[in-house]
């Protein structure tokens, strides 16, 4: 079936090599349905787009990024305080990833190396900043909604926070690849989970919250609270998946902004774990930011049964590939406790962290008849995988760029693991609190704080998971192998410079 095009009330299309105009009397028929439906709510046509193989083999692909959820906690990861059933069903459908990262240890650069497919020292965005075209990508950047929206002919949506552009710059995802967005451009707008507004494709969308003092780009928080963002959010994307149910295939990217704190909120009231209402954690003799926490990620796990229960609703369960992870690890920024969560597991350090309790995060892969049921997988990889992943999924790793650090896992996932090509090394950088790199090598682990000039730590993660143990000193073979590694890995940018 032919896929609607983008609504011509709605927003200019974006990526205009990807668009044809509609003409005659398709244009009617879609300017009608896109009056009764909503503006910008419809996919983009996939007529005469090249791809590779059946379509009946591509399935939808729903990815799903949680904000500042740690490895530890989920049920299925070992939390045994907060109550994830939903998640933790998907990987007992599914296949749970033990050795999976981020694309760095805070949101912007995390989210520009799984849009880009390239790791910390290629990409273009590579931590947060106050200037907006710094944090931006540029219309040169090839992103993975690019390729599925352009020769693999998917649909592309997303909600929740971007991050990598504003109003005003050439990043924003209606330009990046996306027919659909509703939610934030910014991570400093996005700590209120009340704002005064959301974006919806290029427009604001008015809100009926009051946000005295408003800041820059939103930021604050709200003194009549009666919209909660998160909400808002489940709520558009079971509308884009109810209308594009029969323009399948698909691609949405949901990156939610649960469990992140209002962080102006906290240093205002101490508690900065925004939610309507504490649930099943209301009663429990803890402080209210760690039952926030709690109810937060609670509310999230229940979005995402929402989610699956509306594609077996649809009769499209089956032909999708759902993908749960977040995009670093946990935090304490709304006054919460980590440690009486036991966030990060067995590993060390947290967000803005690279030691592992700062970049390795959850993944979960769920795609029926495809995935072994309960499987587990020490397969290493992280968010730049996702682009090559997605390219074979759908049939256009043809249409790859050439620089990309990315391998697909999906023979991992097909349980073919001797067909699955390995990552000579993962390689992060980060460019806060005095800089610091770290690359992973197979057992191996180095951190150099700081980059470029600092000294080495090493640790063997089969032994030492939780890097107690710096072994700098009885391998400084491998120390000098890391130093290689990291000169070879770290492209210098104009954009950002590390500290002298």
């Amino acid at each position: 079936m032919m896929r609607n095009e983008p609504c011509a009330c709605s927003a200019r299309p974006a990526s205009p090599a990807h668009r044809r105009a509609a003409m005659g009397g398709l244009a009617l028929v879609m300017l009608l349905a896109c009056l009764a439906l909503g503006p910008g709510l419809s996919g983009a046509r996939a007529a005469d787009r090249e791809y590779e193989g059946a379509s009946s083999d591509r399935p939808n692909i729903i990815l799903i990024v949680a904000d500042d959820l740690g490895y530890g906690d989920l049920g299925c990861y070992g939390q045994e305080k907060i109550k994830t059933p939903h998640i933790d069903r998907l990987a007992a459908q599914g296949m749970k990833f033990t050795d999976f990262y981020a694309g760095g240890t805070v949101c912007a650069p995390s989210r520009s190396v799984l849009m880009t497919g390239q790791h910390l020292g290629h990409t273009i965005v590579r931590g947060n900043a106050r200037d907006p075209h710094k944090q931006s990508l540029r219309d040169g950047d090839y992103t993975v909604a690019e390729l599925l929206n352009g020769p693999a002919g998917y649909a592309t949506g997303a909600v929740g926070k971007w991050g990598l552009g504003e109003k005003g710059t050439a990043g924003r995802p209606r330009d990046q690849g996306f027919d659909y967005f509703f939610g934030y451009y910014n991570q400093v707008h996005a700590h209120n989970y009340y704002p005064a507004y959301l974006w919806q494709n290029r427009r604001k969308y008015e809100l009926d919250n009051v946000v005295p003092g408003e800041g820059r780009f939103g930021r604050g928080w709200a003194s009549e609270k009666k919209q909660y963002s998160h909400d808002l959010m489940i709520e558009r994307t079971l509308r884009w998946i109810r209308l594009n149910e029969d323009t399948n295939p698909f691609f949405l990217y949901l990156p939610f902004t649960i469990p992140h704190a209002n962080n102006e909120k906290t240093r205002a009231t101490g508690d900065g774990q925004e939610v309507p209402s504490y649930g099943q954690y209301a009663d429990k003799d803890w402080p209210d930011p760690d039952k926030g926490q709690a109810a937060m990620i609670s509310r999230l796990d229940r979005g995402v049964g929402e989610i699956i229960e509306l594609l077996k609703e649809l009769n499209i369960d089956r032909e999708t590939m759902i993908l749960f992870t977040s995009d670093n690890g946990h935090h304490k920024e709304g006054g919460n406790r980590p440690e009486f969560f036991d966030a990060n597991g067995p590993l060390r350090g947290m967000k803005r962290d690279l030691y592992e309790g700062g970049i390795r995060v959850p993944l979960i892969v769920r795609w029926p008849g495809k995935i072994q049921p309960g499987s587990v997988t020490d397969h290493i990889s992280y968010f730049g995988d996702f682009f090559a992943t997605f390219a074979e999924v759908t049939g256009v790793t043809k249409h790859m760029p050439d620089n990309l650090d990315s391998i697909s896992f999906v023979p991992t996932l097909r349980g073919e693991p001797d067909r699955q090509e390995k990552h000579d090394y993962l390689y992060w950088e980060f460019y806060e609190r005095g800089s610091k790199q770290a690359v992973r090598l197979g057992r191996w682990k180095a951190i150099r704080k700081p980059m470029i000039t600092g000294e080495v730590e090493l640790y063997d993660l089969k032994r030492d998971l939780g890097e107690q143990h710096n072994i700098a000193d009885d391998r400084p073979d491998l120390v000098a192998t890391m130093k290689r590694i990291m000169e070879a890995a770290h492209e210098p940018s104009s954009r950002w410079q590390a500290p002298a």
